[in-house]
């Protein structure tokens, strides 16, 4: 996957538990860990303005791209 999520990042940065982001964003500790671990095919834009708004942060604060190809 070439989009790497860093919730654990800004979690870490603001001293939040994933239980509280997940009461906070109103998303169950299941779907939080598939976008956590990477295993996500897609996430709601409606999804990400609430993660965003709990962690005050920017998207680009939690998505980041890179090349694979690159990487090889």
């Amino acid at each position: 996957m070439s989009i790497i999520i860093n919730i654990d990042v800004m979690l870490a940065k603001r001293k939040m538990s994933v239980t509280e982001l997940s009461e906070r964003v109103g998303i169950t500790m299941a779907n939080l860990s598939i976008l956590k671990n990477g295993k996500a095919k897609a996430i709601r834009i409606s999804t990400l303005n609430e993660i965003c708004k709990a962690l005050d942060c920017q998207p680009g604060d939690i998505l980041e791209y890179t090349n694979e190809d690159e990487e090889n």
